[in-house]
This record gives C-alpha cells, structure tokens and sequence, in this order.
C-alpha cells in the first residue's frame, strides 16, 4: 500500500496492540563514516539529514560526505570511486553487523547503490520516506537498538522498529539456500524447516501461506516473498524467546551503526 498511510494502517490493524516491525535495509551508519562526518548519535543525525545526503550522486566529483551514496545508474561505475570520493576503505563502510560471520557472507556496504546486493536504495526509502515521517508526524515510535532494549521499548511504544536480513536467519530457523534462493525448487526444498520450525514454536500459520511454502513461493518473484515469510519467521524467533536478540553492549552499536536482529554479538 501507499508509504503514505503505512503507519495508519499497521496501527489499525494491530488494535490496541504493539506492533514490531522488521524493515531489510540498514538502520545506522558505519562508525567510520560517522566520525568523519562528524556524527555522534544516529537518531539525531536521521532528522537532520537533508534532501542532498539522499540525493544519489551521478559522477564521481559529486560524491562527498554529504551526499555519499553512489552511483545513480550504472556504466563504468566502480566501488573504488565510491571509496576515493569519501576518501575511506570498503572496510571502513561496513557496520560491525555487516561484517561476514561463521553462519553467512558479508553484507553490502550501505552507500553503494548498485546490483542485485546492494542496499542503499532501501535504506534511502526506508529513512527518508517512512522513519523520519513518522518521528515528525509524532508517531509513537522506537528504534532498535537505539532507544533500548527490545522487550522494554515492545511494553513502552506503539512501533517498534527492528533491521532484519533474512541471510541471517537462514541458518537460524534451519534452512540450506545451496543452489540459491532465486530458484523455486531450492524454495521447496525449504518447506519442511520452515514447517517444522512453526510447529515447534507454536505458530499457526494461515492455509494459504502453508501453501505457498510448499510451492516454494512461485515462480516469478518468489524469492522476495519467501524472504518476507523467513524474516518474519525471524522475528517471532526472537520475540518468543528462542533466540536473543543479540546486540552486543556497545555504545556505538547502540548509538550510531544499529545492529541486525537476532544476530549474535559473538
């Protein structure tokens, strides 16, 4: 639906209830960066930010640490570019939570915006058109990690919001995506965990996602949906207490890089 009324609508429909929200963009910023561009606290930093720091730059001479994302379409466009314009390593992009673990790759740095990986444009869409429109319409609204822990701001806010990659919860909830989650049949081949993992946690699900999980999610496209269905998985792997959610006790994590829900601090 429209982002528009987004807030209204999940309000409506949780009744006098909480509502977490899992959003697969990043929510923070590298720690590097940050101390380059002089910001201490994300929160503050995401209502100040301008229309500039979203506007994706074209060229190389326009990158800076005002408007670092990059690039606005392709051809003959290069990570290094990125990098030598906001004068920092690929490295130095990467939140603590980005970094690759035992259990899945690394994540995409957030201010490339090119590629089936990339994240940048999400997260352009994500903050600027649903977060900070909400925080200033006075919607009653925390962020994780942010504003504090998950269970205190779920029994205090209205909204809570949390980033979620559904790469992490694969291993989380059981699942094998050799061969790759664009393919229908590895799609199927997933049915059984995500089956078993509903069972065992008590969760009912509806007769008309059981079968999409067993089809795999179709063909065109399926790949986001099953995604959709692991994260939300995810999520209520943690709320219910099966896994914590993981954030390491870290005054950076917990005011500028944010941090991937359900991911061990380990």
């Amino acid at each position: 639906g429209p982002l528009e009324t987004f807030w209204e609508r999940f309000g409506r429909a949780a009744g006098r209830g909480h509502v977490l929200l899992g959003f697969d963009f990043p929510i923070g910023l590298p720690r590097a960066y940050a101390e380059h561009a002089g910001i201490a606290d994300f929160v503050v930093a995401l209502e100040e930010l301008d229309e500039r720091f979203y506007n994706v730059a074209g060229r190389q001479d326009e990158i800076c640490l005002d408007r670092p994302f990059y690039p606005m379409r392709p051809g003959g466009r290069s990570r290094q570019q990125l990098l030598a314009g906001l004068r920092l390593t690929w490295s130095d992009l990467l939140r603590r939570c980005d970094r690759a673990s035992a259990t899945r790759p690394e994540a995409c740095a957030l201010f490339w915006t090119l590629g089936g990986q990339q994240v940048g444009k999400g997260a352009i869409t994500g903050w600027r058109d649903l977060l900070v429109p909400a925080s200033r319409a006075g919607v009653d609204l925390a962020l994780w990690p942010f504003h504090g822990r998950l269970d205190e701001l779920l029994a205090r806010h209205r909204f809570v919001v949390a980033e979620t990659y559904p790469a992490e919860f694969y291993r989380h909830l059981g699942l094998d995506l050799k061969g790759g989650k664009r393919s229908q049949a590895v799609r199927r081949s997933n049915a059984a965990p995500l089956l078993a993992w509903a069972e065992t946690a008590g969760v009912c699900l509806d007769s008309v996602l059981i079968d999409e999980i067993e089809d795999g999610f179709g063909p065109g496209g399926g790949d986001n949906r099953f995604d959709a269905a692991v994260g939300l998985f995810g999520m209520l792997n943690v709320v219910l207490g099966r896994r914590p959610s993981g954030e390491p006790d870290d005054p950076v994590v917990r005011r500028i890089e944010g941090w991937i829900l359900g991911q061990s601090a380990s």
